[in-house]
């Protein structure tokens, strides 16, 4: 088999969204004659752990480990956090006014860790890695962002050892939703731009998740980008679970403040005060980290009897809930590149055979899969009639039993197809 070293952030026993994509990679790649070879820090600073992801990980593949030092530890006694305290994805937060310490916390992590706080594992990994490689060649490098430190190992590789190398955009890099959050300076906005031109300049291919990040790449730097979507691992199992009694509308993953749906606690709050019968079935689930923001909305609109809160769940269970919920709500982050935003979910959600409602772009990347697959209904953030008439609609196939999903063509979402697709790319560059 041909072998493939992929450079990688996330990789269990640490969970959440960023470990899915590349652990079902290595998962179908000996398929498709690729051998995966995996390096990943020794000790990350996760913000999640699930065990259960390791079953996914081939007998036999070799995982390379070395520690990683992070300024974690330093930032989080310096803002008074606990030292077992998990980072928070993106700008979730738990306060109404972020403390000074915090804001400074900020300033730093954006004009001093460029382009992140990984950056100093950059230099050793690119010297423990060449000493690797010239005794254990490979014949193509991937590396997978962000963190986008990542893809800088690749590039010193590249640069020392001429190896083709495909770089992977799980997320855009300065095109991010909260990257105007950094309060960049003028020079470090710039150093963030040169090294993201630098990266895509020279991998050899260059593979993003939707057509919006491959137009957003086009305006940095014209080449052909491939786009691989993420998918869903087909687990019968979980279709043959039990539907939820209630009308039960589910959002698994975390609720930052630009993912609050306003429009939505407000369609929902009428909905109750016009319909008894609605207010006694109503049951909303939010699964995983929820910012300050949608708690004091969720309390404004006096939805608080109708929400439960779980912080996380294992992939395992969240597959579960998935399928015992009535709907799966879909929320797209309400920022200036909310269109090109695919997120990670979608694809799970449209194999659990459930009605999807999504807040976002009616002409966003995720509208048209949606659209494309028959799988849900969009809504844009200031459509609340057409948002309440969903729901209604929705409650009233609830009551008559009716209320599914079958989704059209979602065959080519599976992560097995999106492996032979991926063998397929780095077969013309090894």
């Amino acid at each position: 088999m041909k072998k493939v070293l992929i450079i990688t952030y996330y990789w269990p026993p640490s969970g959440g969204a960023g470990v899915q994509r590349w652990l079902k990679f290595v998962k179908y790649l000996r398929e498709f004659g690729w051998e995966p070879i995996v390096y990943t820090p020794e000790n990350p600073e996760s913000p999640a752990s699930d065990s259960s992801l390791e079953k996914d990980i081939p007998i036999g593949t070799s995982i390379i480990k070395t520690p990683i030092w992070e300024p974690y530890s330093a930032y989080k006694k310096f803002v008074g956090r606990k030292k077992d305290d998990k980072i928070k994805t993106g700008f979730l937060t738990e306060k109404e006014t972020p403390s000074i310490t915090e804001n400074i916390s900020v300033w730093i992590r954006g004009n001093l860790f460029i382009p992140d706080a990984r950056k100093f594992w950059v230099k050793p990994s690119i010297k423990n890695l060449s000493s690797y490689l010239k005794e254990n060649p490979v014949d193509v490098i991937v590396s997978t962002g962000p963190p986008h430190s990542m893809h800088l190992i690749a590039l010193g590789l590249k640069q020392k050892m001429n190896i083709p190398w495909l770089a992977d955009f799980r997320d855009p890099w300065t095109n991010i939703d909260f990257y105007n959050d950094l309060k960049l300076t003028l020079h470090s906005d710039r150093k963030h731009h040169k090294l993201e031109k630098q990266v895509i300049e020279s991998a050899d291919r260059v593979v993003v998740i939707g057509n919006g990040m491959a137009e957003d790449l086009e305006y940095i730097h014209r080449r052909n980008y491939d786009i691989i979507t993420n998918g869903y691992d087909e687990l019968q199992a979980e279709k043959t679970t039990k539907l939820d009694t209630k009308f039960s509308i589910a959002h698994i993953g975390s609720m930052v403040k630009t993912r609050n749906p306003e429009i939505l606690w407000k369609a929902l709050s009428e909905i109750v005060l016009e319909n008894k019968t609605f207010s006694e079935d109503l049951k909303i689930k939010l699964i995983g980290q929820v910012d300050i923001s949608v708690r004091q909305s969720i309390q404004s609109f006096k939805l608080e009897e109708f929400v439960t809160f779980t912080e996380y769940l294992s992939h395992k269970d969240v597959r579960k809930v998935q399928s015992q919920s009535q709907v799966l709500l879909l929320l797209i982050n309400n920022t200036p590149n909310a269109k090109l935003v695919v997120t990670g979910k979608i694809f799970e959600y449209m194999n659990s055979s459930r009605p999807i409602l999504c807040v976002g772009p009616k002409d966003g990347d995720a509208a048209h899969i949606l659209s494309e697959t028959q799988t849900g209904h969009t809504i844009d953030y200031d459509e609340v009639e057409d948002l309440k008439n969903t729901i209604v609609e929705y409650y009233n196939q609830y009551k008559k039993g009716i209320l599914t999903s079958n989704g059209v063509g979602i065959e080519k979402y599976s992560r097995k197809n999106l492996t032979k697709r991926l063998a397929k790319i780095l077969d013309e560059i090894a």
